[in-house]
This record gives C-alpha cells, sequence and structure tokens, in this order.
C-alpha cells in the first residue's frame, strides 16, 4: 500500500470561488498572524510558542468583531495553517529549512481539508459548507476502492484552479523484476546518459518561451504596482512561466515512468537497478554563468520522481557521493585525471590510452560505484553500511559496454582532426599518450 496524491483541474462556479477565495484569505490571515505572534515573542523574550497555544488564540481571533468572517469558512483549514506552520518551525530548527515567511496573496493559496470538512459521495467532492460538488475535470480516475483521506484545493499565481486527492493505493504496482541496471548522468547538452551508451536530448523549454517571456516581463516593469494593468501583465507572465514548468514535468514524467508500456523512455520500467549522483543543485546555481540553464534542466524533480517512483514498482534507486571523480576516472585501469574543464568532452588516458567520452565514461562509472551497495540490499542488509567504502574504492567495472568502447575508440582512430595534448598531463611511462581535447 502506497500514499498517492492524484492532481485534477476544476473549474469553480462563482459561488464556489468566492468561498475558496474567502477560505485561501483567512488561511492566510491566521497563518501571518500566528507567525507574527511567534516571531514577536522570540525577540521579546526568547520565548517559543507552541502549536497549542496559537490554536487557543485562535479560538480567540474568531471571538473578536473585527475577526468575525472567520467563522464563515470552515475551521478545517485553519487549524491545518497553524500545523503547516508549526511544521515550517520544525523544519527551521531541525536546520531543513529557513526562517518561515510571511504569506502574500499574489502568490494564491493552498487551503488543506482533511476528512471532517469534504464529503465524498458517487464519485464527487463535496467540500464543507459547499452545497454543490466540485466541477472537477477528472483526466484519470482514482484507484478502485480508494477514498480520498485529504484534499487540497491550490489557486496558482496563473489563476488555474486544481485540486489534489490524497489516497490510500491498496494495489500491488511492483513490476516483473529485470536483471537491467544502469547507471545515469545527468547533464546540460544532453539531460541524462546512460551507462549503455544512450543519450537523451535536453528538451530546453525556457528557450522556446524564454523572449516571450522576457518581452512579458519587460512589459509588467513598466506598470505601476498595484493598478489593474500591472495585475494583468503579472498574469500574463505567470501563465507563461506556468506553460514553461507542466513542458518540464510531463517530459520529466514521460522520461521516468508512463503507465503505457509502449511509450519510450521509460527508466522505471526498463532498469531493476537504477544508480544517480546526489547532486547539490542549489549550490550548483550559485554560478551565474550556469544557472538558468541548470534550472531548466529540472534534475532535482527527476531524482524525486525516480526515488519514489522505485519504491513504488519495486525498483532500486541507489545514490552516490556527489564528490565522486565520476568523469576523471578511466574505467579500464582506475587511473584519475588532475584536471577535467567542462569544454572537454572527450578524452584519451594518459595511463592505457583508452578513448573515452565524458558523460559515457561518467555513467558507467557512476553504475560500477552503485553496484556494491546494491549488494547487500538482495540480502536484507542495510546499503548505507557498505556505501562510504565502496564509492572510496577504485572502480574498474568488467565487461560494462565493451562493445560501445570499441566502437567509440574504433572512431576516435579514424578521426585525425582532433587536436593533441588535452590535459598536458604525461603517463610515467615514456609510452603512454596524453589527454586530448576536442577541437
Amino acid at each position: 500500500m502506497v500514499d498517492a496524491s492524484y492532481k485534477f483541474r476544476f473549474y469553480p462556479t462563482p459561488e464556489q470561488e468566492n468561498l475558496l477565495l474567502r477560505t485561501i484569505g483567512c488561511v492566510r490571515l491566521i497563518y501571518n498572524k500566528a507567525l507574527a505572534v511567534r516571531t514577536q515573542a522570540w525577540y521579546e523574550h526568547l520565548g517559543r510558542v507552541s502549536y497549542k497555544q496559537t490554536s487557543a488564540m485562535l479560538t480567540s481571533w474568531k471571538k473578536q468583531e473585527d475577526l468575525d468572517f472567520l467563522t464563515e469558512v470552515s475551521s478545517v483549514p485553519l487549524q491545518q495553517g497553524l500545523r503547516h506552520l508549526q511544521t515550517a518551525f520544525t523544519n527551521f530548527f531541525s536546520g531543513r529549512a529557513k526562517y518561515p515567511n510571511f504569506k502574500k496573496k499574489r502568490n494564491g493559496g493552498s487551503p488543506e481539508f482533511t476528512k471532517s470538512a469534504f464529503k465524498w459521495k458517487d464519485g464527487q467532492v463535496y467540500l464543507a459548507k459547499c452545497a454543490e460538488p466540485l466541477p472537477i475535470r477528472w483526466s484519470r480516475q482514482l484507484p478502485p476502492g480508494s477514498v480520498p483521506t485529504t484534499i487540497t484545493v491550490r489557486l496558482s499565481q496563473s489563476g488555474r484552479w486544481s485540486v489534489s486527492l490524497r489516497v490510500n493505493d491498496t494495489r500491488d504496482l511492483r513490476l516483473k523484476p529485470r536483471l537491467k541496471q544502469v547507471g545515469i548522468d545527468l547533464g546540460i547538452t544532453s539531460l541524462l546518459t546512460t551507462s549503455d551508451g544512450k543519450s537523451f536530448a535536453n528538451p530546453k523549454n525556457l528557450n522556446k518561451l524564454h523572449k516571450k517571456l522576457r518581452l512579458a516581463q519587460k512589459s509588467l516593469s513598466r506598470k505601476t504596482k498595484g493598478s489593474n494593468n500591472y495585475k494583468k501583465a503579472r498574469l500574463k507572465v505567470a501563465r507563461i512561466q506556468a506553460k514553461i514548468k507542466d513542458s518540464r514535468l510531463d517530459y520529466t514524467h514521460k522520461l521516468t515512468y508512463v503507465a503505457n508500456p509502449t511509450a519510450p523512455l521509460q527508466l522505471i520500467r526498463e532498469n531493476q537497478t537504477i544508480v544517480v549522483e546526489d547532486l547539490a543543485v542549489k549550490n550548483m546555481v550559485k554560478n551565474h554563468k550556469l544557472a538558468r540553464a541548470i534550472s531548466d534542466c529540472n534534475w532535482g524533480e527527476l531524482v524525486r520522481q525516480l526515488d519514489y517512483k522505485a519504491e513504488w514498482y519495486g525498483r532500486e534507486l541507489i545514490k552516490i557521493g556527489r564528490y565522486f571523480p565520476s568523469s576523471k576516472r578511466c574505467s579500464s585501469c582506475g587511473h584519475i585525471v588532475e584536471k577535467l574543464p567542462l569544454n572537454i568532452r572527450e578524452w584519451d588516458c594518459p595511463e592505457c590510452g583508452s578513448y573515452h567520452d565524458r558523460d559515457i565514461i561518467a555513467s558507467i562509472n557512476i553504475l560500477a560505484a552503485g553496484l556494491p551497495v546494491s549488494a547487500p540490499v538482495a540480502h536484507g542488509g542495510d546499503p548505507q553500511d557498505r556505501a562510504g567504502k565502496s564509492l572510496g574504492a577504485t572502480v574498474r567495472p568488467v565487461g560494462v559496454c565493451v562493445a560501445f568502447r570499441r566502437k567509440a575508440c574504433a572512431k576516435h582512430i579514424g578521426n585525425k582532426s582532433r587536436q593533441a595534448g588535452a590535459m598536458k598531463q604525461k603517463a610515467p611511462n615514456s609510452d603512454a599518450r596524453e589527454s586530448r581535447p576536442v577541437s
């Protein structure tokens, strides 16, 4: 049994939209008031205000004359907003997140309704204080026999309404085991390269709409803040950004797994073990020259989808250390070159003379580093016990993509236009060749 959320678009009636907008506004108000109280208590006497105290404050706020409109909406989303604030502070004090911020109206909102605040009847959703069901566009069916346990209604910055239904899926989704294992190297020019020599192009969704987005943002910057024209221009920018986001998410889902078995590019369906690098994307985007390109690749979402889909469908996802020299290590002899700039896409090993494509050799080394980690899992052991040791060992995969490397070497020998001297690194013996850069 797995917990899954199914997201759908819906188009509320004017009465429903009015109620949901008031609910979002009340949730935002309570969240901000509770955050202000907790922040003030900390600055004045270093005191902490618990969720139980903010819940008692909510009861007193409802009794105030200027806040009597809080009783016109369901009380469950208000309580859930306080719980989310408590979770935000827990993550902050644990070092997993920054200090909570105040909610803003322009960012929309997402009130959460638990079982006591909605009714599931005849396949329709009835929210509290709403007589009519939500007009949901059912793009797909919920799992048979499943009943929603939590419903989250969201208003995005682009003005789109969506509802997320959380259900307990009792089906056994595990796929038939396979023997195939693959290592994945994430990149910018090629979104990912596998250890069997396959390379998938980066769709670059931002570049397709970058000019349109830039003109819309320029028009927004010339509007007076708070005016109606400013709101219209902001909505136009938000819709373009939503289209870019939807394109990224759609391609990522198709790349990882979809229900159609005939669809191409399915990493989860085709492989039993998948090995990836644990990349620190937040640190990598600090490079202002590559920040936009890295953000457009959607690496974090790709690994996140591989993680939970591998758990659902009975696959194994292994993450190796981010400092593992996957691109610099020769898979034949284990030699590690000292430097390998990003502009060098192909190189020759100065020890054994083997030719390597930067992305392919990285995926091969990633797979070889992850295989020792997957060994104890098959016997019921903990992969963390050997993860630290295996990743630091010399990587010498045997028989991995030998045919592909031989084909690449033959192609390399016939290409005489490549310049000599990749990294000016000489081997200890005089017969070894130097690394070669790509011209």
